[in-house]
């Protein structure tokens, strides 16, 4: 079943992307703990010999790439086709395809790692428990996943706000810690930063890993 709100975000993704893009480019270059989390996100996987890690909700591959250039085998998947165009235009040689995470064509644990960065934050509430399912599914035992978000204060909030694409939720670490245990997740790391100048609202950084079954 297609969501009027999974239509809604593919249309505003699509006709922002241009724009998007050009505000993203070179972003991480002054993002100080961005880069602080995605590099030890990146040595978590070369650590445990790596393997293929996902993107969800790539945007114009700018995650991807920098997690490429710290050694880790990253491709994209983005549900806008106009944003998933212009990732394969700025990074020919990686890949990128048109997927949604509610759904991920991917095999049960295929992955060594998977990062949301910035794209469970469209997903209302109530769905969002299915697709750490989804990542717990498509993860191999061992495998890391980092998802990074806008954060409510409160403990177990989770508040609507006007996202400049689309609507979109600020999220409770301490909530989406518990979801994501409960979708049979160990939670590893959270932080929370305060904004900076150009941010409205603190900002959530969550890893989880997906436990490897004792040896009998």
């Amino acid at each position: 079943m297609t969501h009027a709100d999974v239509d809604a975000t593919r249309t505003a993704y699509d006709d922002m992307a241009e724009l998007y893009t050009d505000f993203a480019r070179g972003h991480l270059a002054t993002a100080t703990f961005d880069r602080a989390v995605l590099g030890a996100f990146a040595e978590l996987l070369r650590a445990n010999e790596s393997g293929p890690v996902a993107d969800i909700g790539c945007g114009p591959g700018r995650i991807a790439a920098h997690l490429v250039s710290l050694g880790v085998p990253a491709f994209g998947m983005d549900l806008s086709p106009r944003m998933i165009e212009l990732a394969r235009e700025e990074y020919p040689g990686l890949r990128f395809e048109v997927g949604s995470m509610e759904e991920l064509a991917i095999e049960d644990g295929a992955l060594a790692g998977l990062v949301a960065w910035y794209s469970i934050i469209h997903l209302p509430p109530e769905r969002v428990p299915h697709v750490l399912r989804e990542f717990h599914r498509v993860l191999r035992p061992g495998g890391h996943a980092l998802l990074a978000f806008q954060a409510a204060e409160a403990a177990d909030e989770v508040i609507a706000f006007d996202h400049k694409v689309t609507r979109a939720y600020r999220w409770s670490p301490d909530r989406l810690a518990e979801l994501s245990r409960e979708a049979g997740f160990t939670v590893i790391t959270r932080m929370v930063c305060a904004p900076q100048p150009d941010e409205r609202f603190d900002q959530g950084y969550l890893m989880v890993a997906k436990v490897a079954e004792p040896v009998r």
